[in-house]
């Protein structure tokens, strides 16, 4: 099983902890948790569990942490711990709890697991597929924060996909693991309203912050059994899927009506984000093509313009781009390739007179 060596961690953190008691007290009659997440999202989500696990009434310590392996980022491409890891650490966690194995099947990793003897396993955000022997190890199962309402966008993009659809409201799930996808009894659900301006990783965010805070309130009902009583089994013919988002999705078509483009905006922000291919006509008439990456965007109201269909023009503070159905879609920011993202005022400014067209 790939763990962490003392090298890499001792670079990052200087104060890890050397003792391999869990964290949430002296854990006498305590259940064990056993969290396992990655990214920054999920981080949150064990923050919350270590500080409820810290009051004298908690009936759960956080017995064991699992994550990604540490991976290479940013330029210089050198190996990170995840931000679930690094937050771990930071709060003091044993870092010899703190497992990171490359795929959750292996034997060993297994092994170990059972060794720390979980009541319960929390997910949130994991990356990993669980087999059905690490399901059957916690005998109070294993439960999973996903942040849609079940049975609605089962799948690796939930926020993302349900954005991309327009949805005025989503939510957060509790969930049983099963081997079947996202397709486990809900213990519990949370709505959540959703505005036309809120980007993925803000609304991911506030779901698993939401998420976490029903977690904790569930998790004396998880803990005694009385969960799987109340939990209701999903209607499979309700369910619709999230599949996993592609770089190759990024690319924006202007031959699309301005609110399917701008939802896409707000669903592939962060990563892959959006990208749109324009044309940069210059004084002498001569075409060159640019790719601009589409940062922020709104649906104008109104917008009447007569002559060239194809034509970007500006107003107020927008980039003004026609759109399907005669409608127009305002940018307000946007990215060019090597810069800094800026304002459509300061991009339209730079361009000294030089006319804007969509791409054919």
């Amino acid at each position: 099983m790939a763990r962490y060596s003392p090298p890499l961690l001792r670079r990052f953190f200087s104060c890890a902890a050397t003792s391999a008691s869990p964290a949430g007290g002296s854990g006498a009659g305590k259940k064990n948790l056993v969290f396992l997440g990655s990214p920054q999202v999920a981080a949150s989500v064990l923050d919350t569990l270590l500080a409820a696990s810290g009051s004298p009434d908690s009936g759960f310590q956080v017995a064991a942490v699992v994550t990604q392996p540490p991976a290479a980022k940013n330029r210089g491409r050198k190996l990170m711990p995840s931000a679930v890891a690094q937050l771990a650490l930071e709060r003091g966690f044993p870092e010899e709890l703190i497992f990171t194995p490359e795929k959750a099947r292996e034997e060993s990793f297994l092994s170990d697991l059972k060794e720390v003897k979980p009541d319960v396993c929390i997910t949130a955000a994991y990356g990993n597929i669980l087999p059905q022997k690490f399901l059957d190890i916690p005998p109070c199962g294993t439960v999973n924060i996903h942040p849609s309402l079940l049975p609605l966008y089962r799948g690796a993009a939930p926020v993302q996909r349900a954005l991309q659809d327009g949805v005025a409201e989503t939510g957060v799930s509790l969930a049983y693991t099963v081997c079947a996808l996202d397709a486990g009894p809900v213990i519990a659900c949370e709505r959540f309203p959703v505005d036309e301006y809120i980007k993925a990783p803000e609304l991911l965010a506030t779901l698993f912050d939401i998420g976490s805070k029903l977690l904790v309130n569930e998790l004396p009902s998880i803990l005694d059994g009385s969960a799987k009583e109340k939990a209701h089994p999903q209607d499979d013919s309700e369910a619709t899927l999230a599949p996993k988002l592609n770089s190759e999705e990024s690319w924006l078509s202007f031959d699309q009506e301005a609110k399917e483009i701008h939802n896409k905006v707000r669903a592939f922000s962060g990563w892959p984000g959006t990208r749109a291919k324009l044309q940069l006509i210059n004084q002498n008439g001569e075409a060159d093509v640019l790719e601009i990456k589409v940062i922020s965007t709104k649906v104008s109201s109104s917008f009447d313009k007569a002559g060239d269909e194809n034509e970007i023009l500006f107003s107020g503070s927008s980039l003004l781009i026609p759109c399907s159905g005669s409608t127009w879609l305002e940018v307000l920011e946007l990215q060019l390739p090597g810069k800094k993202v800026t304002m459509a005022r300061d991009f339209w400014n730079g361009l000294r007179g030089q006319k804007l067209l969509k791409s054919p």
